[in-house]
């Protein structure tokens, strides 16, 4: 989304001043966008009445989109970095043809097939930075002997801490984890004691859309459209990255990710990510 001001210029001419220029800014968006210029929904500012909206009513936050299209067969998408976390081989995520992906025609994948169980390939988007949000991506898992999984991580402050929720086609199981200082565990579900996630039908080489609602320490968790359950969790309460996790050797496609910032604490960002492409 661009916003181009126009200037306000004053001239001063025998002793009155005139005032001259324009205030108006102009707003480009609303299609579907690539990973280098993200599409955003326009949204009203606030109190402006527009479309029958109540005036003084808060404005909902915008939705960034990726459909990775407009970007090049065979690169890393642009806007975004690739970062090893965990051991084994370095990840490698690509940009594929998928002429089956809900967007359109091409998808990101990370290609690289190490059988390492505590390999976490990670795709981190470089901006924003967000303590609440809400995270939704399609995922087709393509092959895995030992992993198929669809994952989504949030606060990610580096390869070492964050959080990730995952769906695995070979468990048909959904669970959510956090990774501190380089040990992944997973995290109790609210009211249900202790458990090890959620068990429900993760299909192979099927498109499924995986969603995560991240607001203070509530972690609300969907899965094609359905609540699958929640956690609570204190331990990463900065601001921090989002972006897309595999494990081992997990070969999965993914399209259509959608970033919906919840708080004011958002941020462009401009630092390290760290190791990768």
């Amino acid at each position: 989304m661009k916003h181009h001001g126009v200037a306000l210029t004053c001239v001063l001419v025998s002793a009155f001043v005139a005032a001259c220029g324009g205030g108006n800014a102009a707003r480009d968006g609303g299609t579907t966008g690539s990973a280098g210029s993200p599409a955003v929904d326009p949204v009203p500012a606030a109190g402006s009445g527009v479309e029958g909206k109540e005036v003084g009513a808060a404005a909902e936050p915008a939705l960034l989109r990726f459909d990775f299209d407009d970007d090049a067969i065979g690169a890393v998408p642009n806007g975004f970095t690739s970062v090893h976390s965990g051991h084994g081989a370095e990840g490698m995520w690509r940009v594929v043809e998928a002429p089956d992906a809900p967007s359109d025609r091409q998808a990101v994948a990370q290609i690289v097939a190490d059988r390492t169980g505590s390999r976490y390939p990670l795709l981190v988007l470089d901006s924003p930075m967000a303590r609440d949000v809400e995270l939704q991506v399609a995922g087709k898992p393509i092959s895995g002997t030992v992993d198929q999984a669809i994952g989504l991580i949030w606060r990610y402050q580096d390869a070492n801490n964050y959080y990730v929720v995952r769906a695995n086609a070979l468990e048909d199981n959904v669970v959510l984890y956090k990774m501190e200082a380089g040990k992944r565990s997973d995290i109790d579900l609210k009211g249900r004691g202790s458990t090890y996630g959620l068990d429900v039908e993760v299909p192979r080489e099927t498109w499924s859309r995986l969603g995560v609602r991240a607001q203070g320490n509530l972690f609300t968790v969907l899965l094609n459209g359905r609540e699958l359950f929640q956690v609570e969790d204190d331990t990463f309460v900065d601001a921090g990255r989002v972006g897309l996790w595999t494990k081992a050797d997990s070969v999965t496609w993914f399209d259509d990710l959608e970033v919906r910032v919840l708080d004011s604490s958002s941020s462009s960002g401009s630092a390290d990510v760290g190791s990768g492409e």
